[in-house]
């Protein structure tokens, strides 16, 4: 770890400083965000095992798309940054179900420098009267933007795999942005896969990922036992009951993937939602989803008593960092991620890991 020696500034000298810094800090490298007519959706479904068929037609059935909510994703090249009054309007019901069943409470703790590189663990309590009896208790890790290796590098991410080991998750989700170079993606991934969870790793693509090292990702994620989610669920079993985790493909190309897989899954499912940048929550209808994570702002990078001036959202400050919902009223865990984009400076916004812990609502 370097060490930083601190100079007197003067107020002559710190000015400049700062404006430097906002001047060359630029949000993570993908600037398109693409809107077009929707297409059909498209869904993979997690793989059910050779010996149990479905003979019933439960399983068909219930990942069946339905299309009948493909009204409320009429997207407008002219009105993309806006949010959509006909999906609030239709979805007024489900939204006032969605505050009445949920009660969401969070935490922080700040880290000792054993752990380089991270300074905080983010702990949110989520209770909803979707979460199965089964999953009372669940622990789920979740990170994003490593951008391994710019600010966070070799000491950082044996601190992240550390100190991931002590959360014991039950399972581990990745928001994306994995790497500063393809040569990167080897040892990042052979250093998470000693993250041992009992439901396993998942992770979904950034905008970094889809510019470089796509298929390298995917495919040493696969090697390490890891699960990549393009437009994919799967389903989490514990004792008999189940939840669902979706994952989002490149959410910058709506005009590909501007149907939410979530769309075909059961409102009485609890479904978590993986998508690299927030602004996809409120860009399309995310019916069916109970909670939404993403990552992609890096809570800013650089903060200044509390606002970011530069943000990769179009939507401004309101998804910098933490919780916050969509205009259909669900809720979204924003993280600030723990590396760096652009610049290895990091103001006003810790590098962290985030850990919720699921309840049923049982009033």
């Amino acid at each position: 770890m370097k060490k930083t020696i601190y100079h007197p500034l003067t107020k002559k000298t710190i000015y400049p400083v700062i404006l430097l810094t906002l001047l060359l800090l630029v949000s993570c490298k993908s600037k398109k965000n693409l809107v077009a007519t929707l297409p059909r959706p498209v869904l993979n479904i997690d793989s059910v095992p050779k010996e149990i068929t479905d003979t019933t037609g439960t399983i068909t059935g219930r990942f069946t798309p339905h299309h009948s909510q493909l009204k409320d994703l009429n997207v407008s090249k002219n009105k993309k940054h806006k949010p959509k009054k006909q999906e609030t309007v239709a979805n007024d019901k489900h939204s006032d179900r969605v505050l009445r069943s949920t009660k969401i409470t969070s935490s922080v703790v700040k880290l000792s420098s054993a752990y380089a590189g991270i300074d905080r663990i983010v702990n949110y309590d989520f209770t909803h009267r979707d979460v199965p009896e089964a999953f009372e208790g669940f622990r789920i890790a979740f990170i994003s933007d490593l951008h391994y290796k710019s600010l966070f590098k070799e000491q950082g991410l044996n601190s992240l795999v550390n100190l991931l080991t002590t959360q014991k998750a039950d399972v581990l989700l990745m928001g994306g942005d994995y790497q500063e170079g393809c040569e990167y993606v080897e040892p990042l991934f052979a250093a998470l896969s000693r993250v041992k969870t009992p439901m396993g790793t998942y992770g979904v693509m950034g905008n970094n990922d889809y510019e470089r090292c796509h298929d390298d990702i995917v495919n040493t994620m696969k090697h390490y036992g890891m699960r990549p989610l393009e437009h994919e669920v799967d389903t989490l079993r514990k004792d008999g009951q189940q939840i669902i985790i979706a994952g989002v493909r490149n959410p910058f190309d709506l005009a590909r993937n501007g149907v939410s897989p979530s769309l075909a899954l059961s409102p009485q499912d609890f479904v978590i939602l993986l998508v690299h940048t927030p602004d996809y929550i409120e860009d399309v209808s995310v019916a069916n989803t109970d909670l939404a994570l993403a990552g992609h702002t890096h809570g800013g990078q650089v903060r200044i008593f509390g606002v970011a001036p530069i943000l990769p959202s179009h939507y401004g400050n309101r998804f910098v960092t933490g919780l916050a919902y969509n205009s259909a009223k669900i809720p979204l865990i924003v993280t600030n991620g723990i590396g760096t984009s652009q610049m290895p400076i990091r103001i006003g916004a810790p590098a962290e890991i985030v850990m919720i812990t699921l309840h049923r609502l049982t009033e």
